[in-house]
């Protein structure tokens, strides 16, 4: 599948791209998970976005690479990672996340990554090299874990 592939501070986000952004993660995590959280938290202001377009310009996979000390005091992290009904099974959501860490270390250098996975998708994460770092907590009504990738 031919994608368009997009890392950008916030800043330098068109409002188009923001919009399918925060589109995007509005479909999945409020309505498809049928989670009520407030998605805006003040951190997407400092973080850089990978975006990720089809061949229509149709938004089908988006995350939000974190700086370190903003999400967790002594690593960055990968947030928001989110992919598309359009394309899931296809492989872009494995495209999606080893984009997101060659783009950590391009951006914020060579370091150890934390996620917060929702629990369902550990194995997935695990196939990038990341580990189950903490107990599984409640966020949002939903099962989490803490995963960390090291370098």
């Amino acid at each position: 599948m031919a994608l368009t592939k997009i890392c950008k501070a916030f800043h330098d986000l068109t409002p188009n791209e923001l919009y399918d952004m925060l589109r995007l993660r509005s479909e999945v995590f409020v309505v498809e998970q049928q989670c009520v959280f407030l998605d805006m938290d003040d951190k997407d202001q400092v973080c850089h976005h990978v975006l990720f377009y089809n061949q229509d310009n149709v938004l089908v996979a988006t995350s939000r690479l974190v700086p370190v000390g903003v999400s967790y005091p002594d690593m960055m992290s990968i947030g928001r990672i989110v992919t598309s009904q359009l394309v899931r099974g296809t492989g872009v959501g494995q495209e999606l996340v080893d984009y997101s860490i060659q783009e950590c270390y391009r951006l914020f250098g060579q370091g150890p990554i934390r996620i917060g996975a929702q629990l369902y998708a550990k194995k997935f994460y695990e196939r990038f090299g990341f580990e189950q770092s903490s107990e599984v907590y409640d966020e949002d009504g939903i099962d989490h874990i803490k995963m960390v990738k090291q370098v």
